[in-house]
């Protein structure tokens, strides 16, 4: 009986633990709580992430104008120069949604916006538009220089050689042989447009090279890395080049020894170029120690200001193809040093920090860019002309390539599209634009 007992008082002892312990039920949420934990609903996230983003513009806007008042406020030139930043970004956004690249929709927003008018600026912030150009294309660089491959660059580094000087110059060739017969242009004139032409796009290139490398495509034979290092030292060729003929058809008195220093422009603004981005990317890979706090970020800070330093110093000094080739060198040489501390591809913080400000800085390179081209300075009756020049010389580069390619073990498809990766041109002519005008 007593165990009977017992045992009853340690079941009621049981129950009442378990009605202790049990979770009670949960009450449905009130409705402040609703309306402050979901404003939306549950699955309105584009709808609150599109509202934050105009919040964090208005209070930008906001912050901007205590700050610079007249400069932000409408018919600013400041708050121009945001708008056109902003809105390359959104047509950016349209596009891609429809299979475009999102450049195109940048491209054709600063078109609309100069000549509609809305965008014109002068004076001080003409440097801040130069400036910004440099910086994104600063970023771009160090992004390239961040993401070749070592293994296939030492395994490729003839056929780089013969793709950045061989389809450079025979594109420049071409398209002043169409310059002199079409447009009746002096043969100096025609090879000082032609190495206009035949530089490569660094901004159109890359990104997309980098994109494709990331999902796997050409990997195996470097295909990425073999355009993008290619790729630089094309426009170091070309701009070497232009410069030297920029000097034959503007002073034609002008002494031997002048004659010499055009000459040798490109082989000094290689080895600078070569230099310096040695030099730097091992300084930037042993400062900071690995074990630093804040390695990482002192690492972008480093790799982005010396890359940014190059460009700008390089152009004070008159070599100006030095500073993209030394962006992408102490970028290579940093990453790779990185690696062997412990970083892979997989884990590279500093990559994936410079991919952001990319996303910053895209909008604001190609948005620059198409608000150079002022439609009211076309002659339509030169258009096609114009346009047989630019095809004429890329029918060159495209044998000239094609003929570098032979002998490689790409197949026909991936030569095509090494081909194809060499028609874009924008930021180098956008760059030259301002000497014609001088000019």
């Amino acid at each position: 009986m007593s165990d009977e007992r017992t045992l009853l008082a340690h079941s009621f002892t049981q129950d009442i633990c378990y009605e202790a312990i049990s979770p009670r039920e949960k009450k449905p949420p009130s409705r402040i709580r609703r309306i402050i934990t979901e404003p939306f609903g549950p699955k309105n996230l584009y709808v609150l992430r599109l509202l934050g983003w105009v919040i964090c513009l208005l209070v930008s806007w906001g912050l901007l104008y205590t700050l610079v008042k007249e400069e932000v406020a409408p018919g600013g030139q400041l708050l121009k120069l945001l708008t056109l930043i902003v809105s390359a970004h959104i047509a950016g956004i349209i596009v891609s949604h429809v299979n475009l690249p999102p450049l195109l929709g940048m491209l054709v927003t600063g078109i609309v916006l100069r000549n509609i008018k809305f965008f014109e600026v002068s004076g001080t912030y003409r440097e801040i538009v130069v400036t910004t150009r440099e910086i994104a294309l600063t970023v771009i660089l160090i992004k390239a220089g961040l993401g070749l491959d070592a293994k296939a660059l030492k395994k490729l580094s003839f056929v780089v050689l013969k793709l950045a000087f061989i389809p450079c110059i025979v594109e420049a060739t071409g398209a002043a042989v169409c310059c002199y017969f079409i447009l009746g242009m002096p043969w100096v004139w025609g090879f000082l447009l032609g190495f206009v032409l035949s530089a490569v796009s660094p901004a159109v290139v890359v990104p997309t090279l980098l994109k494709l490398s990331s999902e796997g495509y050409g990997e195996s034979k470097g295909i990425s890395t073999m355009v993008i290092a290619a790729s630089s030292l094309d426009d170091i060729v070309a701009i070497s080049a232009f410069g030297i003929f920029l000097g034959f058809a503007t002073n034609v008195g002008k002494s031997d020894a002048d004659i010499t220093n055009q000459l040798l422009q490109a082989p000094i603004e290689i080895s600078l170029g070569v230099l310096f981005g040695i030099v730097w990317g091992l300084i930037s890979a042993w400062l900071p120690h690995k074990e630093d706090k804040f390695v990482v970020f002192k690492r972008v800070f480093m790799i982005g200001g010396g890359g940014l330093f190059s460009v700008l110093g390089s152009q004070m000094i008159g070599y100006n193809g030095a500073g993209p080739l030394s962006c992408i060198i102490s970028a290579f040489v940093a990453c790779l040093c990185w690696k062997w501390q412990g970083w892979s591809d997989s884990y590279n913080p500093v990559a994936t920090a410079f991919s952001g400000l990319w996303l910053i800085m895209q909008p604001a390179l190609f948005g620059l860019i198409g608000a150079e081209i002022d439609l009211s300075q076309i002659d339509a009756t030169q258009i096609g002309q114009g346009l047989i020049v630019l095809a004429g010389g890329l029918v060159f580069r495209a044998i000239a390539c094609t003929t570098c390619l032979l002998g490689t073990n790409l197949n026909w498809k991936e030569m095509i599209f090494v081909n194809i990766a060499w028609l874009p041109k924008a930021t180098v002519q956008v760059w030259r634009n301002s000497t014609f005008h001088v000019l």
